[in-house]
C-alpha cells in the first residue's frame, strides 16, 4: 500500500503500494522481461512528490504519486495520505493515461445520495474515514491497465498553529519501498522574516542525511528539500528495501521586532499577534479529576504521573487545589492554597494517594470547583491581577448525581458566568466528547482527547504547558470604525506564551493609505495597548514575492479561518441560529472548494469500463468513541487451516470497521486501534451451517451454509469450502431472504418471492428495502439503518474443482445493538488483547508468541492469509497472529456452538 502524508504544521508522509495479486518482490520475471529495480507485484512507484508552500502559516501543498504497471494483467493500485485533521482538502485528479478524472466538492447530502446510489449499483466508495490524534486518512484505489500509468494528486490547506513557539512541520516518512525519484520539497515565504528553520530525520545517520538534505533561510525565504537517491534509500549497501521508516520534522519560526504582523493582499488582511517578554500573569487553577471505577489501573496511574509533573512546574505566584469526583466529591482542601514549597509537596503527598472509587458525578465536582474560584476571588484571596482557570479530567459520562448534559451545560454556564475558561480533557474513548466539548465552547474553553496510550501522561503535560504561562486576558483586537468586513473571531480570553492570536477580515475600502490595529489586554502589571500601523504602498512592494506566494492566499486564509470558527461556533447554536450559520459556512466551503464537515469530495473513477463513485468526506472527532462502523463479510471460501479460504473480520479505523468472509473460514480481525491483525480458522465439512450474526434486538440473524469443491460429500473435510448460501432474516418483520449462487428468494411469513441473478429488481416494504443487480449483488436495508450486501463470486463454469461462491458484507456494523452475537457479529464489539514473548515456531519463517485476549493466554503464530475484498480471484496477504483450534480462547465459548441445524 503506498502511504503518504504531507500535514504541514502536522506533517505525515508514507508512501508504498496495496496492489492485489503476485507475492511482494523487488524484482521478477514476467516471461522473458526483467523489470526494474522498485517493482512490486509488477507495479513500479516511479516518483513520489510532496511540495508543501507556506505562506505567512497559510499551507498549501501538493502529493503526487506516479506509477506504471509493468505486470501482464490489469492491477489495482490505491493511494493513501495522511493529512491533518485540521486541514481541508481542496483538490484530487486521478490521471490514467492522459485521461484525468477530478473530484468535485459538493454539498454533503448531495453527495450521500451519489454514494449511495453507487453503492446500490455495486460500485465502489469510500475515502476520507479514519482519524487519528491529529491525522485522518484519505485513500482512493483505481484498477491499472497492463503497462498504463497512473497520476494521483491530492492538494489540501491548512493555517499553521504556533504551539510552545514554533510552527512544526511532522512528516511520518514510510515508502515501504524504493521509489527512484522520492523527493519532499517545502519553500517558505514569511514578510516577517525567519528567525530559525530546521530538519531532522530519527531513520537515517546525520553523515546520510546530510547528504540527502538540503536546508537554509535567508531574510524572509526558507527552503528545505530531502531528495534521497536509490542508494540511499537502502537498508545497506545490497539490499531491495528502504530505510525509509520513521519522523522526519521541520520546525521554523518568524522575527518578532514587534508583537503584531499585519499583511494586506486584494483587499483582505490578516492579522498575527504575539508579543514576547512580558510577565506571566499568576494563575488560580482548579483540577478537577475523575476517580470513578472506569479510570482504575493505568488511567489512574498516569494521571498520578502527570499532575506530579504539572506540580514541579507550578510557579510559587500560583494558586492551586485538587477535586476529586465519583460519586461523592472530596477536595484536597477547602480552599485554594498558594503554589508555595511546602503546600507543593504537600500536594504531591496527595495526588499520590488518589484512588479509583465508584460512579461519575460530572456535575458536583465541577460546581465544586467553580464555587472554589469564585469565592477565592470574591474573598479576595487571590491577587487581583490573577487568572482563573478550570481543567476537568474524565473518561465517561455523568452517571449519577445529575446526569442530564443539558441540565448540566446549564449548571456549568451559570456557575461561570463567562468569568474564566473552562478546559475538558476526555481520557480514552468511551465517552460523550461532544459533550465535554459543547461545555467547553461554552465558557470558553476547549476540549481535547487524552489518548489510551504509553504515552498519556505526557500528553496531560503537554495540555497544561499550554495554558501554564497566561501573558495577558480579555484580549481584544480593535480595528477602525466602519471599515472593515466579516471580521473573524476577535476577542480572547487568554493570550499564552508561545502561542498567537490571528484575525483576518475585509477592507471596505482597497484603495485606503493606511490601516491600523489595536490589540488591548490585562497584563500581569497592567494593561497593555499594541498598536500596528500598516503603510498600504510600502506593504504592496514587501508582497510582491510571486515565486513564493499562492495566487489569493489571504482570501483563502480568510475563508479557512472563517469556516473553521463558524463550525465551532455551530456546535452550540440552536434553531434559526444554527441554520444561518450552517447556511454561511456551506457558502464558503463550496466556494473555496473546501472539504469541510459540510461538503464532500465526489470522485469518479474508472473501473470495469464503468464509472465508480467514492466521497471523501471529513470525519468529527465524537466518531473516534464509535469504535465501529462499517462491517462486511466478504466471499467465502471454508475448511481446513492452510490458506484455503477464510472467514475475515478486519477492522479498519476506529470509523470504519469491517469484517469479511473468504475462503476456509479465516477469520482476520483487526482491533480498532491496533496495529496488528487476528486470525483463526473454522475446521468444518460441506453442509454445515454456522451462526454469523444474531441481535436479539432487532431481531436480525444471519447464517451461512457451507459448500466444497465439486465432488465433495458432506463427511469430507478435506479441498476448499465455500459460503454458498447465505441467510439473512428479521423475526420482527416475520420476513427472510435466502441467497444462493443460483437464485434469491425472498419469504413474508408464507408468501415465497423468487428471482435469478440476472435480474435487476428492487422490492421495497415499510421499514425495508432489497436490491438486487444483476450478476453482481443483493442489497438488503432495513429502515434507516444496517444493510447487508451479497456478492456473487462467479468462477469458470468448466472448472474442474471449484464452483461459484458468495461474499457477504455489512455495512453501518454500528447499528446493531450491544447484544450482537454469533461467529461475526461477536467482534462488532472492541475488544483488546496484547501480544509477547515472540520465540521461534515449528517453522523458522512463522515464529511463535503469546496472546492474551479476554482473559486467556494462547499461544499463536505469526503468519498470514489472503483477503480477498479487492480482488475476488486472487486476493492480497494479510499478515496475522494465528489462533489455533478454531479460536479457541478468542471466540467466546467452542466453534461448534456456532454450528446450527438449518439456514433458518
Amino acid at each position: 500500500m503506498m502511504t503518504m502524508w504531507w500535514p504541514c504544521l502536522v506533517l505525515a508522509l508514507l508512501s508504498g503500494l496495496e496492489t492485489s495479486g503476485f507475492p511482494r518482490s523487488p524484482l521478477r520475471l514476467l516471461g522473458k522481461r526483467s523489470l526494474p529495480e522498485g517493482v512490486v507485484d509488477g507495479i513500479e512507484v516511479y516518483s513520489t512528490k510532496i511540495s508543501c508552500k507556506v505562506t505567512s502559516r497559510f499551507a498549501h501543498n501538493v502529493v503526487t504519486t506516479r506509477a506504471v504497471n509493468r505486470a501482464d494483467t490489469a492491477k489495482e493500485v490505491s493511494f493513501d495520505v495522511e493529512l491533518p485533521k485540521t486541514a481541508f482538502i481542496t483538490n484530487f485528479t486521478l490521471t490514467i493515461d492522459g485521461v484525468t478524472y477530478p473530484g468535485n466538492v459538493k454539498e454533503k447530502e448531495v453527495a450521500q445520495k451519489q454514494y449511495e446510489k453507487a453503492v446500490s449499483q455495486g460500485k465502489t466508495a469510500g475515502l476520507v474515514k479514519a482519524s487519528g490524534r491529529k491525522l485522518e486518512k484519505f485513500t482512493v484505489s483505481v484498477n491499472v491497465a497492463a503497462g498504463s500509468k497512473v497520476t494521483f494528486e491530492l492538494t489540501y490547506e491548512e493555517l499553521l498553529k504556533r504551539n510552545k513557539g514554533k510552527y512544526e512541520m511532522y512528516l511520518k516518512v514510510q515508502p515501504k519501498q524504493l521509489v527512484r525519484h522520492f523527493e519532499i520539497d517545502a519553500h517558505i515565504f514569511e514578510p516577517q522574516g525567519i528567525s530559525m528553520l530546521d530538519a531532522e530525520a530519527s531513520f537515517i545517520t546525520n553523515d546520510l542525511l546530510g547528504s540527502a538534505l538540503t536546508k537554509s533561510f535567508s531574510g524572509k525565504k526558507g527552503h528545505v528539500s530531502f531528495k534521497p537517491s536509490l542508494d540511499q534509500q537502502r537498508s545497506c549497501p545490497t539490499c531491495t528495501d528502504s530505510v525509509l521508516n520513521g519522523d522526519f520534522t521541520i520546525v521554523y519560526d518568524v522575527n518578532r521586532e514587534s508583537p503584531g504582523n499585519v499583511q494586506i493582499v486584494n483587499g483582505y488582511f490578516v492579522h498575527f499577534f504575539a508579543p514576547q517578554g512580558l510577565p506571566v500573569v499568576p494563575k488560580n487553577i482548579v483540577f478537577v479529576i475523575d476517580v470513578s471505577g472506569s479510570m482504575s489501573g493505568r488511567k489512574i496511574q498516569q494521571t498520578r504521573e502527570a499532575l506530579l509533573k504539572i506540580l514541579d512546574d507550578m510557579k510559587e505566584d500560583d494558586y492551586l487545589n485538587f477535586i476529586l469526583f465519583s460519586t461523592d466529591v472530596t477536595t484536597w482542601k477547602d480552599h485554594l492554597v498558594q503554589a508555595t514549597p511546602a503546600n507543593l509537596e504537600e500536594a504531591r503527598t496527595f495526588v499520590k494517594s488518589i484512588r479509583d472509587q465508584s460512579m461519575t458525578n460530572i456535575n458536583d465536582g465541577l460546581l465544586r470547583g467553580i464555587e472554589m474560584l469564585n469565592k477565592a476571588r470574591e474573598d479576595h484571596m487571590v491577587p487581583e491581577r490573577s487568572t482563573s482557570i478550570i481543567i476537568m479530567l474524565t473518561d465517561g459520562d455523568a452517571n449519577t448525581g445529575e446526569s442530564r448534559p443539558e441540565k448540566i451545560q446549564e449548571n456549568v454556564r451559570n456557575a461561570i458566568g463567562g468569568k474564566f475558561p473552562l478546559y475538558n480533557l476526555g481520557f480514552g474513548n468511551n465517552l460523550n466528547y461532544n459533550f465535554l466539548e459543547t461545555l467547553a465552547l461554552e465558557n470558553h474553553g476547549l476540549a481535547r482527547r487524552i489518548y489510551e496510550d504509553s504515552d498519556a501522561n505526557l500528553q496531560l503535560q503537554g495540555f497544561y504547558e499550554e495554558v501554564a504561562n497566561p501573558l495577558l486576558t480579555n484580549v481584544e483586537v480593535e480595528y477602525p470604525e466602519n471599515a472593515i468586513l466579516d471580521l473573524t473571531r476577535n476577542s480572547y480570553p487568554h493570550f499564552y506564551d508561545g502561542s498567537e492570536i490571528v484575525v483576518a477580515g475585509r477592507l471596505v475600502d482597497r484603495n485606503m493609505d493606511n490601516f491600523k490595529a489595536d490589540v488591548k489586554g490585562h497584563g500581569a502589571l497592567n494593561d497593555l495597548t499594541f498598536t500596528e500601523e500598516v503603510d498600504m504602498k510600502e506593504m504592496d512592494a514587501a508582497l510582491k514575492e510571486q515565486g513564493y506566494i499562492f495566487g489569493d492566499y489571504i482570501e483563502r486564509l480568510w475563508a479557512y479561518l472563517t469556516i473553521e470558527q463558524l463550525l465551532e461556533k455551530r456546535k452550540n447554536a440552536h434553531g434559526d441560529e444554527k441554520e444561518n450559520i450552517t447556511a454561511e459556512a456551506l457558502e464558503l466551503s463550496l466556494k473555496y472548494h473546501f472539504v469541510t464537515p459540510l461538503t464532500s469530495m465526489v470522485v469518479t473513477k474508472p473501473e470495469d469500463n464503468e464509472d465508480q463513485t467514492s466521497i471523501a468526506d471529513k470525519p468529527g472527532e465524537e466518531a473516534i468513541s464509535e469504535s465501529k462502523s462499517m462491517a462486511y463479510l466478504t466471499p467465502g471460501v471454508l475448511g481446513r487451516p492452510g490458506g484455503q479460504g477464510s472467514l475475515v473480520v478486519q477492522g479498519v479505523s476506529p470509523f470504519f470497521d469491517m469484517f469479511s468472509v473468504d475462503g476456509d473460514p479465516h477469520f482476520i480481525i483487526q482491533v480498532p486501534g491496533k496495529n496488528d491483525t487476528i486470525c483463526f480458522n473454522i475446521d468444518e465439512k460441506p453442509g454445515t451451517v454456522l451462526r454469523l450474526i444474531q441481535d436479539p434486538v432487532s431481531g436480525i440473524t444471519v447464517t451461512g451454509q457451507i459448500i466444497g469443491d465439486k465432488g465433495s460429500n458432506a463427511s469430507s473435510r478435506t479441498g476448499k469450502t465455500y459460503f454458498g448460501k447465505l441467510g439473512i432474516s428479521n423475526a420482527w418483520m416475520d420476513f427472510r431472504v435466502e441467497v444462493t449462487t443460483e437464485k434469491i428468494i425472498l419469504g413474508n411469513g408464507a408468501a415465497l418471492s423468487t428471482f435469478s441473478w440476472l435480474d435487476t429488481v428492487t422490492v421495497t416494504q415499510t421499514g425495508l428495502s432489497v436490491t438486487i443487480n444483476r450478476k453482481k449483488n443483493v442489497v438488503v436495508s432495513f429502515g434507516d439503518g444496517i444493510s447487508f450486501v451479497i456478492i456473487l463470486h462467479q468462477v469458470w463454469k468448466k472448472h474442474p474443482v471449484h464452483q461459484d461462491f458468495l461474499g457477504f458484507y455489512v455495512v453501518d456494523s454500528h447499528r446493531m445493538s450491544a447484544q450482537t452475537h454469533g461467529l461475526l457479529g461477536q467482534f462488532f464489539q472492541p475488544f483488546d488483547f496484547e501480544v509477547f514473548d515472540l520465540r521461534p515456531g515449528s517453522d523458522p519463517l512463522k515464529p511463535d508468541a503469546t496472546m492474551t485476549v479476554k482473559r486467556h493466554r494462547l499461544t499463536v503464530t505469526r503468519g498470514s492469509q489472503k483477503d480477498y475484498r479487492k480482488d475476488a480471484s486472487v486476493g492480497t496477504k494479510v499478515n496475522c497472529w494465528f489462533v489455533h483450534n478454531n479460536g479457541e480462547g478468542l471466540i467466546d465459548g467452542v466453534h461448534t456452538d456456532y454450528i446450527i441445524s438449518s439456514l433458518f
